[in-house]
């Protein structure tokens, strides 16, 4: 960990690097976004902006849970923010999942479910087997349980999307339950 916190792969950044994660071999959930935003970027602190108090809610996690580092890991497909874009931030940045995730997980060996929010994550970790949207990834959850769990990301951004998608409001508890599981569950080595 105190090497992903010094990486300087991507010192081209505009803001520079500043990699924003937990983690620890005690983490029972691990939860797999973009990329930090601008907010995230200046507090270093992951997901504490509209879209983590967004993701804290779906999940049913007090901030205390949702920051206990010993049960929830938060693992970003790219670490530092990549700026901004015409519409919103930039796509995470290509040089961070190869480089620390698999290094990580090795480290993490209770993880018991990897909620995945957004297309980044559903592309890097579900490959081949996500759907052909995101939508249909997401309604196809319960195929990926209880390894996975496919999530839009929880940005006001895709607030269209939830208006067009109410089933998903719908299916919140059900998806509560699951992670909640996860979070209780036996640790099977």
């Amino acid at each position: 960990m105190r090497d992903v916190r010094a990486c300087r792969a991507c010192a081209d950044l505009p803001l520079g690097p500043r990699p924003v994660f937990q983690a620890s071999p005690s983490a029972r959930v691990l939860l797999i976004g973009q990329a930090p935003g601008l907010k995230v970027h200046l507090s270093g602190i992951p997901w504490s902006d509209a879209s983590g108090e967004r993701l804290r809610e779906w999940l049913g996690l007090a901030p205390e849970l949702f920051y206990d580092e010993g049960r929830i890991a938060i693992l970003p497909i790219g670490f530092c923010y990549p700026g901004t874009g015409a519409r919103g931030d930039l796509p995470p940045r290509k040089e961070c999942h190869p480089l620390w995730h698999e290094k990580l997980l090795l480290r993490m060996p209770k993880i018991q479910l990897t909620v995945l929010l957004g297309q980044y994550a559903h592309q890097v970790y579900l490959g081949k087997s996500r759907k052909a949207s995101l939508t249909e990834t997401v309604r196809s959850w319960r195929e990926y349980s209880p390894r996975y769990l496919p999530l839009p990301h929880p940005s006001p951004l895709n607030n269209i999307w939830l208006a067009q998608n109410r089933w998903f409001e719908r299916e919140l508890e059900e998806m509560r339950q699951v992670c909640q599981l996860a979070l209780k569950a036996p640790v099977v080595d």
